[in-house]
């Protein structure tokens, strides 16, 4: 991994584990393992820095989510078995103090109109795959419908971050309550 792949990753470790406020130049060189000097050759500015890790953790939720995305589209998904793979798949996606870091920046990027088109990209990249898992199941005007659910699992997020619980239980409940909710009346 080079240097600047270690600066960000630890830069988001120490926003997951300690908040932005940690993310001073010292605390992120010495959790990387690089020189000041380093750390300031590749990102000469706290902004660089914060924008930078929210990029590529966004470029490689974005990678799982279109992966995901693919093998959705081979498949044929009942609406309850398509609960569990999006409860599934959010378990999968939580990994970490990263999370953290990622729910963290997102709402940075309301005040810094440089990070916002990552967040926006990340939004978007959710809007597909909730998008994808609707249109799988049936659901008329998924890309319609895509944002509520994206919303609903954010929320879901943040309660599960708030309350130390590790697991995605109750995702799946709360999909197919929103789902069965936007199935067209038989």
């Amino acid at each position: 991994m080079s240097a600047r792949d270690q600066i960000v990753q630890a830069t988001l470790r120490l926003i997951g584990e300690q908040g932005l406020g940690a993310v001073t130049n010292r605390a992120v060189a010495r959790e990387a393992g690089v020189s000041l000097g380093s750390l300031t050759y590749h990102f000469p500015s706290q902004e660089d820095l914060l924008r930078e890790a929210l990029r590529a953790f966004v470029d490689d939720e974005i990678a799982h989510i279109t992966a995901y995305i693919a093998t959705l589209n081979k498949s044929d998904l009942a609406p309850t078995r398509a609960a569990d793979q999006v409860e599934k798949a959010v378990a999968g996606f939580a990994r970490g103090p990263e999370q953290i870091a990622n729910l963290e920046l997102h709402l940075h990027a309301a005040r810094d109109p440089g990070i916002r088109d990552a967040s926006t990209r990340s939004v978007a990249a959710y809007d597909r795959l909730a998008a994808a898992v609707l249109t799988d199941v049936g659901i008329p005007d998924a890309e319609q419908h895509a944002p509520a659910v994206v919303a609903m699992l954010y929320g879901l997020a943040i309660r599960r971050l708030a309350t130390g619980d590790t697991t995605a239980a109750g995702t799946a409940d709360a999909f197919r309550l929103l789902l069965f909710g936007a199935l067209p009346r038989t």
